[in-house]
Formats: C-alpha cells, structure tokens, sequence
C-alpha cells in the first residue's frame, strides 16, 4: 500500500513538501545532513531517499564523500534521476527495501533517512537493519514528523495537518487519499522519547533526538 501510494504522488512530491513546510523541509533536511556526516569517513546510504534531496544535502556539505540513494518506490527513483543537481553529483540510484537491504554487515558509515520510520511495517526490524549495514562507530540518523509536546499548539497543528493537507493534496497531487494517510501515519507513530529506548533497547549507543519546526519534527541520531 505505501509504495503505491508512493508511486502515485511522485511526480508532485517535491511541490506538497514545500506547501505543506513553507518550505522548511530543506532546512531540516540541511540539519539531518549535518549530523550524517560528522560520521567517520566511508560511504553513507540514504534509505527511503524519494526524489534524493536529503543524499543532495549529504553531498553538499560533503562533495567527496560517497552517498547511495534507495527507495522501495521506483518511480520516486525515476523522479529523482531527472534532477539535474541528482545527475551532476552521480548520486547511485536502486531500489531497495528498508526492511531487508541487499547490503552486507558494515558497509556504511552511515545510514540516513527523512520521513521514512513511521511508514515502516516492522519499526525494529527496520532499524535493526540499519544498524546491520552501519560499521562499528557509524551513525543512524533519522528525520521525522513528530505530535508537537505543546498541548494547545498541538491542537492547532493537528487541524492543519488532518483537515488542511489532505485538500491541498486532492487539489495538487490529485491524492486526498495519500494525504490523509500522512497525519494518521503520524499519529499512530511512536514518540521520541520512545524511539530513542527503541534505538538502545536494540544496541545503539548515544541515543539522542532534537526537535524543530516549533515542535513538529525529530532528528533522532545514534550510533553503532
């Protein structure tokens, strides 16, 4: 169901993410790719990549380090190949599915991921492959729409995202039904505070998270 959703809104994902953030979506990425490359030396893997923006943000504050993009949904894969700024840093590009990566043990340095966590069916299998994949001293970090900690503005926030983003989305992506099921996603989903236990309950080490977007957002990082 999540890849086809995928699949459908392809080609308009990069327009909603800017509706929806104002744009901010690339900051917080920026945030997330700073974390990411204060990982030893050695390639990073982008897991959920989508149209690749987050491997872009890798590769910007690192040009010679190498960074693989993969997603289980093709056609984001096809999306993000047509980018230009994808094509000029020769970013590799393949499909892969998160809950049981074609990797061996160790190859990376880091594993990074913006908006993938909560659309997993196993969120501990899933992260216990990253960690497989993660050399010893590598980094996970991860980026994620999270329920706002402050009651009342998580009030407003949620009007906007259940009754605001699923008729913009009807409208530009002509797909209420994927937008609909971004903020039930959302709430259905773990808090980070316990993501955090989750990461250590399955070995990592240096579990900690940040907030942003007044709230709305969590970088998670750990190490292996």
């Amino acid at each position: 169901m999540v890849r086809a959703m995928f699949t459908r809104i392809a080609g308009r994902y990069d327009l909603m993410n800017s509706l929806m953030t104002a744009g901010r979506h690339h900051a917080w990425r920026a945030v997330a790719a700073r974390e990411t490359v204060a990982a030893p030396p050695g390639p990073i893997l982008d897991l959920a990549t989508g149209t690749a923006d987050l491997a872009l943000s890798v590769r910007a504050l690192d040009p010679g380090r190498m960074v693989v993009g993969a997603d289980f949904a093709e056609a984001m894969l096809h999306a993000a190949a047509k980018k230009p700024a994808v094509r000029a840093a020769r970013i590799p590009l393949l499909a892969a599915d998160a809950l049981s990566l074609p990797f061996g043990d160790e190859v990376f340095a880091a594993v990074t991921s913006a908006f993938l966590l909560r659309n997993l069916e196993d969120l501990a299998r899933g992260l216990a492959e990253m960690r497989r994949v993660t050399r010893k001293g590598g980094r996970v970090v991860t980026l994620e729409i999270t329920r706002p900690a402050t009651p009342v503005w998580s009030q407003i926030f949620g009007v906007y995202f259940h009754r605001v983003v699923p008729k913009v989305g009807a409208v530009v992506a002509g797909d209420r039904a994927a937008y609909t099921y971004l903020p039930t996603s959302v709430d259905g989903f773990v808090s980070p505070n316990e993501l955090s236990s989750l990461f250590r309950k399955l070995g990592y080490r240096d579990a900690r998270f940040r907030r942003l977007g007044l709230g709305t957002i969590a970088i998670h990082t750990a190490t292996v």
